[in-house]
């Protein structure tokens, strides 16, 4: 990021941050959103505060050094939240873009006082790297929660199987 936009964004980085965790609560129905918002404390309400601790990270991490290892610890909580909660890739993944909205909305007047547009571009391009990195973190989570549900429906089916003696011994021997 530029020093000019990393300057601005700098200065409002809480209402960004703020804002943007807005609109990614949003993507919940009203009443879970309406929860999510009143309490960021980590075990009142865990998903609230993992989904604001997280894109306090992504924030600073699009503004500094874009390490992958850094980002993958701030995102995938989030993502591996919204994987669980049967969100499509795209509802899972879609907060991330909303950052693109909320510095257009909350950066206006100083983007165009400032003259930083090339590196609101640049900014903008690097939220959609993230964006790409979240549906490969989404993908791995639901095959995991698919691969979880597979071994569990052989597992009952086989010990259904046994406590009706339809299992040979064959089978149990190793």
């Amino acid at each position: 990021m530029g020093k000019g936009l990393e300057k601005i964004v700098a200065q409002k980085k809480s209402v960004i941050t703020k804002k943007w965790f807005d609109l990614t609560v949003q993507t919940y129905a009203p009443d879970t959103a309406e929860f999510l918002k009143s309490n960021n404390d980590q075990f009142a309400n865990p998903v609230g505060g993992t989904t604001l601790n997280g894109l306090k990270g992504l924030l600073y991490q699009l503004m500094h050094s874009m390490e992958p290892e850094a980002i993958t610890s701030h995102l995938d909580p989030i993502i591996r939240i919204r994987a669980a909660q049967n969100f499509t890739p795209s509802q899972a993944t879609a907060f991330i873009l909303s950052l693109k909205k909320v510095l257009r909305e909350n950066l206006t007047k100083e983007l165009r006082d400032s003259g930083v547009a090339a590196e609101l571009i640049a900014f903008e391009s690097k939220i959609d790297q993230l964006c790409l990195m979240a549906f490969d973190i989404y993908m791995q989570c639901r095959e995991k929660i698919f691969q979880i549900s597979a071994n569990e429906t052989r597992n009952r089916t086989f010990r259904a199987f046994e406590r009706a003696g339809l299992i040979s011994e064959a089978l149990e021997q190793p």
